[in-house]
């Protein structure tokens, strides 16, 4: 008996010696840790990081990318001589690398390395920028802006603090490096209603709702002023006109040239307050690519300078901004029902000319006729002025409605006889205004409806479908 046990204990030593060691889980990479937040997804956190899914999943030992929850801690690779918890922020308006690195009190070489930035015009707004936590510290808020002729030790003593924790706060060469206009940091809390970022002090905040800007759109920018403060401003290269919406902000409105290339472009700003002092900041906001058709399409010949000439007498037409706003809400549909639209804003369109071709877009929409008893009616899209009837080369008969702010309707190709209005008086959305017709630059009766935003053509469906601001 004694042998039999020890037999079949000598056979099933042999059986466990020879059996594969288990598997090791292997130990995730080193590194710096992001914190899974809520709606976060491996492929949002690959690309917020400028790392590959791959590299991702390999550092933290992930073979199912849809396996993620908030909470959970990722180590972030490629980020040599790096450690501690890493953070994302959205950058905002008034942000830049020295706002960043006063604000975080993280050195401005280390953001740059940590978000592969090498131009401080990479850093525009609705981007992301990688912000690595500073242990205990937490981010300052309360923002100071000298004024002309103001010391750091009269800053200093209206934030209850000293020049020397100023200057050492935001990096400066010694008490004396204050410079007016620059945004500082203080210990304490923020003044009331301050957001915390780099805008100067007369800037409470701004907000642009539609970020990024797109070709042929509108876009809003939204200021919440100091005290008093009168705002103007440039987008690309457009003058801003800034209107008071009766909340304590002011918002302009501007439109996008459909033709500008994507990409970023500056954003100016500029406040003057009570005492005449100024202050001013510039930021690059991103411009997508538009909603427009992308292939042109043939039209009939003309002579592409007349078209020019009488986009530049729509334009003096449309210059002026007037303070008064006139619609609410949507704008609404400009012909009966039912309707059809036989071309769209922005398409391309080819011209030959001279032995050239001559590049320009479609400048509306065009409603169709598209049956009998189809309805030859216009309406007004929405409240206003009318500031010009009458018979253009290529628009054929138009009236011209000034609905404020900058925003005008335009409505072309009218019968002869077919305007119904005429200049000076005051319209309502759905006001019969005219009768559908062919005249000017057509191939069939048609009404074109464009709209300007402060001087530049924009995607009337734009207005249709949304509330600005």
């Amino acid at each position: 008996m004694l042998k039999r046990f020890l037999t079949l204990a000598f056979i099933l030593g042999l059986l466990f010696a020879a059996r594969p060691a288990a598997a090791q889980t292997p130990t995730p990479a080193s590194g710096p840790v992001y914190i899974v937040q809520p709606g976060d997804t491996l492929s949002m956190i690959a690309v917020r990081f400028n790392v590959s899914l791959n590299a991702l999943m390999s550092a933290n030992n992930i073979t199912d990318p849809n396996v993620l929850s908030a909470g959970q801690q990722l180590v972030i690779p490629g980020l040599d001589g790096v450690t501690g918890t890493l953070t994302t922020e959205l950058v905002n308006f008034g942000d830049t690398f020295r706002s960043f690195e006063r604000r975080t009190q993280v050195p401005v070489n280390l953001l740059t390395k940590l978000n592969h930035l090498v131009s401080p015009t990479e850093l525009y707004v609705g981007s992301n920028l990688i912000i690595p936590e500073q242990g205990n510290a937490t981010d300052l808020t309360n923002r100071l802006t000298p004024a002309p002729g103001e010391s750091l030790l009269e800053m200093a003593v209206e934030a209850n603090t000293d020049p020397w924790t100023l200057a050492t706060l935001n990096s400066l060469s010694g008490t004396w490096d204050g410079l007016p206009g620059d945004v500082l940091y203080a210990p304490g809390a923020a003044a009331q209603n301050q957001t915390a970022n780099g805008l100067p002090s007369a800037f409470l905040d701004v907000q642009t709702p539609n970020l990024p800007f797109k070709q042929g759109g509108t876009a809003e920018i939204i200021v919440k002023p100091a005290a008093g403060a009168t705002f103007s401003g440039v987008l690309v290269n457009q003058p801003l006109h800034f209107f008071p919406m009766g909340d304590g902000r002011m918002v302009a409105l501007q439109g996008v040239y459909v033709m500008l290339n994507p990409g970023v472009y500056p954003l100016e700003l500029d406040a003057t307050l009570p005492d005449g002092t100024k202050q001013s900041f510039e930021q690059m906001v991103l411009v997508g690519v538009g909603d427009q058709p992308k292939v042109a399409i043939p039209v009939p010949p003309e002579d592409p300078t007349i078209m020019e000439s009488e986009d530049k007498q729509v334009a003096s037409i449309v210059a002026q901004a007037i303070p008064t706003k006139y619609w609410q809400g949507k704008f609404t549909l400009p012909v009966g029902l039912p309707y059809c639209i036989k071309d769209w804003f922005g398409t391309p369109r080819d011209l030959p000319y001279n032995g050239n071709m001559y590049h320009y877009f479609h400048g509306g929409v065009d409603y169709g006729v598209c049956s009998t008893d189809h309805p030859f009616d216009i309406y007004a899209a929405a409240p206003g002025t009318v500031v010009f009837t009458g018979k253009l080369n290529a628009r054929g008969n138009v009236t011209i409605i000034d609905d404020g702010w900058g925003v005008y309707t335009l409505y072309a190709h009218q019968l002869d006889g077919g305007i119904y209005v005429t200049v000076g008086q005051q319209v309502q959305a759905g006001q019969l205004i005219g009768h559908i017709g062919a005249t000017g630059h057509v191939t069939g009766p048609h009404l074109h409806f464009e709209m300007w935003v402060n001087g530049i053509q924009v995607n009337p469906l734009d207005w249709l479908n949304n509330t600005y601001p």
